[in-house]
């Protein structure tokens, strides 16, 4: 028996995809896209507009792929690619608001289930947050960026991105502690 490399083989399948090979394209897109919808979906609450995102985010990928360099995971070059797709669909549409009053005006319902947090109820949670913070926490705390990072990708300063963040974090705590105030009181 024969044991074929998984390795070797993306890296076939990426040389046929390069030179056009629409199977090869079509195996790329099947592989990766339930992830890329997963990362376009933590910055774009709506699934439709994030469907979009994704699939314009392959565009770029299938385009630009003979600038992949094999330097580092395919997987996370394309998420880079799709990162920066959400974040200029969001800047394009003027989703993302860096407004401190904002916090305080945002009042959208999130369910709580008795349970634990599910990963539904988590996403809920984050997709409860202002854009402005949303976009920031899940830079950091999803995807690992630094906040040097993020500030050159989003255009703004490092202690904007901190802000942002620490802002972020004190929603969710208020958030988790109401909902978990409204559990004990329906028990």
């Amino acid at each position: 028996m024969k044991i074929i490399s998984l390795y070797e083989n993306e890296k076939a399948t990426l040389r046929k995809a390069v030179r056009g090979n629409r199977n090869a394209q079509r195996m790329i897109y099947e592989k990766y896209s339930p992830k890329m919808l997963s990362v376009c979906r933590q910055y774009i609450k709506d699934l439709h507009f994030a469907e979009d995102v994704m699939i314009g985010g392959f565009v770029k990928v299938f385009n630009n792929l003979n600038s992949f360099r094999h330097e580092g995971s395919f997987e996370g070059w394309i998420r880079r690619i799709m990162v920066r797709e959400a974040i200029t669909y969001l800047r394009k549409n003027q989703f993302v608001v860096y407004d401190s009053e904002k916090m305080e005006t945002h009042t959208e319902s999130v369910l709580y289930n008795e349970s634990q947090l599910q990963v539904e109820e988590v996403q809920k949670l984050i997709d409860s947050l202002p854009d402005g913070y949303k976009t920031v926490f899940v830079l950091y705390a999803v995807e690992g960026f630094k906040h040097r990072e993020i500030a050159e990708l989003l255009q703004i300063s490092e202690s904007t991105s901190k802000s942002q963040l620490f802002k972020a974090r004190q929603f969710l705590q208020q958030r988790i502690s109401s909902l978990e105030i409204r559990k004990k009181t329906q028990s």
